[in-house]
């Protein structure tokens, strides 16, 4: 699952990348179109199983699954990969909240407390040069939203079909909708330089299918706390593989804001009484 979530880490990386020669709608195609491909490949067997509701189910969670990452590659057009990694995690703030919304249900204490942190750490990331925020994070924030609504969908029709097959036919409608918008707005190619090639099969391969797949296999042999505890290095990772290979840094009040956000995201959550009790029974 560490690994999984470093490959995941490094997909903003690849992002920024691929948007030196490519077009966001276009290097989604490439991406979910070469994940579809392998992973299609590998569980082959699974996907003959394939019903009518699960191509329905697949086309909904592709729709989505588009809606939240082309944003969030747009966004990246005007902000940096280490913002844009622990923006894109507020995704696990908007999940309770949105639940809460849904069930007409006040959000537990620990979600609000992960909230006000995370908003802190917001405004200490964005707000370096007085009260606003860039475009490009705005549109990183929605991306998480997305994501969110993505999350509850996946929730309610995952038990409905084989789960895999579902994920790997996901795939596949995401990289449709990356297509069709290419034709119509952009001009589709194949990636032309080195670096492009780097990014589009990172993104494909690492980022999507073996990131998928890893984590459907990964999950059988862990918690779901640890699961999620794992998951929210994911921004770690970001801000690390930009540092090194950007030379992205942040001022010293995007690093307290970018802790603000760590914490808030973790304990939003992980309710930390339930781990307690987990560790306690198995030991």
């Amino acid at each position: 699952m560490v690994v999984v979530t470093l490959f995941w880490g490094a997909s903003y990386l690849f992002i920024k990348m691929g948007l030196g020669s490519i077009e966001p709608y276009n290097l989604q195609a490439l991406r979910f179109g070469i994940a579809f491909v392998l992973a299609g490949l590998i569980f082959y067997k699974r996907m003959l199983k394939t019903t009518w509701l699960m191509l329905k189910h697949a086309a909904l969670l592709g729709t989505l699954l588009f809606a939240s990452l082309v944003v969030v590659t747009i966004g990246m057009q005007s902000t940096s990969a280490s913002n844009a990694g622990f923006l894109f995690s507020l995704a696990v703030v908007f999940v309770p909240l949105l639940l809460a919304f849904l069930y007409k249900k006040r959000p537990e204490r620990h979600v609000l407390v992960g909230v006000v942190l995370s908003f802190v750490g917001i405004c200490l990331m964005t707000m370096t040069q007085g009260f606003g925020i860039s475009s490009g994070d705005l549109l990183i924030i929605v991306g998480a939203f997305f994501y969110a609504v993505y999350i509850l969908v996946t929730d309610r029709v995952a038990t409905q079909s084989d789960a895999l097959a579902l994920g790997i036919w996901q795939l596949a409608f995401t990289a449709l909708w990356g297509l069709g918008l290419s034709i119509i707005f952009e001009t589709p190619k194949l990636p032309e330089t080195p670096t492009a090639w780097v990014a589009v099969l990172g993104l494909g391969i690492l980022c999507s299918a073996c990131g998928f797949i890893g984590q459907t296999v990964a999950q059988q042999y862990t918690t779901p706390i640890r699961t999620g505890l794992i998951f929210s290095l994911e921004p770690v990772f970001t801000i690390a593989f930009s540092y090194v290979f950007l030379h992205e840094v942040l001022t010293t009040q995007g690093y307290v804001g970018a802790a603000f956000m760590l914490v808030g995201v973790i304990i939003a959550k992980l309710d930390l009484r339930l781990f307690r009790a987990v560790e306690r029974a198995e030991t």
